[in-house]
């Protein structure tokens, strides 16, 4: 986990650059193609045609447009905002889980959950600062990415155990790569051997943080596993400094912190829950 969660963040930090020199459309193509190429090179030869079987099409589907809404509004936010700005907005995705979770899982919450999931957003509002004059509209975005994350993230459990990780992750690369290749040759920019290295880069970042992530959930359950998404803070600030040379201001960490201690609180809340039933 954490080494997918770092693959990650240098995948954010590569689109970062790389939407400075070519248009965020050529980006997402990019990473899906990559991811595509990946997927093929891993399932196929074990899986063959039962990897594109499906006995839930529409929810497969529905999950990889999810995922890539909150790509494409990502990509879109890292080029206006910090990297840590963005991963600290980004960590009131299990905020939003646990609140999506009770009409669509049916799930109970809490007094003291519910607490957690308020303090939680006022750390969003800390690190936005939407009445002080400087929230950015990017950062609508990364709303917009949590969003649609906490949404895949509910839909990913209700797929697992009924539909192989292989195919999920195969429907994943297509329907992004399906979405995003009309756009491509209107706005298509050749790219320098830089560019298409880092782009090569960028679609094997995608590839191979989400094999981790599988491989991951193979050797652990979810809830041992979900405190370590958080960790990508350290890689995010780092990548953010070196590469960029930003450095987080102090209403950041602040906003970074409150999120990431009521995120573990719902996180400890929901094993215990689980626990005592």
């Amino acid at each position: 986990m954490v080494a997918a969660f770092t693959t990650f963040a240098m995948l954010d930090a590569t689109a970062k650059y790389l939407v400075q020199f070519y248009p965020t459309e050529q980006v997402v193509w990019a990473r899906y193609a990559g991811h595509f190429v990946f997927a093929l090179i891993i399932f196929w030869p074990r899986h063959g045609m039962g990897l594109i079987r499906s006995q839930r099409l529409g929810t497969q589907i529905l999950r990889s447009l999810l995922l890539f809404t909150a790509t494409c509004s990502n990509f879109v936010a890292v080029g206006y905002l910090q990297l840590a700005e963005t991963s600290a907005i980004f960590f009131s995705t299990p905020l939003i889980v646990a609140l999506f979770a009770v009409p669509l899982l049916g799930e109970k919450i809490g007094p003291r959950r519910w607490a957690a999931i308020l303090v939680g957003f006022i750390g969003v509002m800390i690190v936005v600062r939407p009445g002080l004059g400087m929230i950015h509209w990017a950062a609508g975005l990364s709303l917009l990415t949590a969003t649609a994350a906490a949404l895949y993230q509910i839909i990913t459990r209700k797929l697992a155990g009924v539909e192989p990780a292989a195919t999920t992750q195969f429907y994943t690369a297509l329907i992004g790569m399906v979405m995003i290749t009309p756009f491509v040759p209107f706005v298509w920019q050749t790219p320098d051997l830089t560019g298409w290295l880092l782009m090569a880069l960028l679609g094997a970042l995608g590839g191979v943080g989400h094999w981790m992530l599988i491989l991951a959930h193979r050797l652990a359950p979810a809830p041992i596993l979900a405190p370590f998404n958080y960790t990508q803070i350290v890689p995010m600030v780092l990548l953010g400094f070196l590469v960029f040379g930003d450095l987080p201001d102090a209403w950041t960490l602040a906003g970074a912190a409150v999120v990431l201690t009521s995120g573990l609180y719902l996180l400890y809340r929901e094993r215990r829950v689980k626990l005592a039933a």
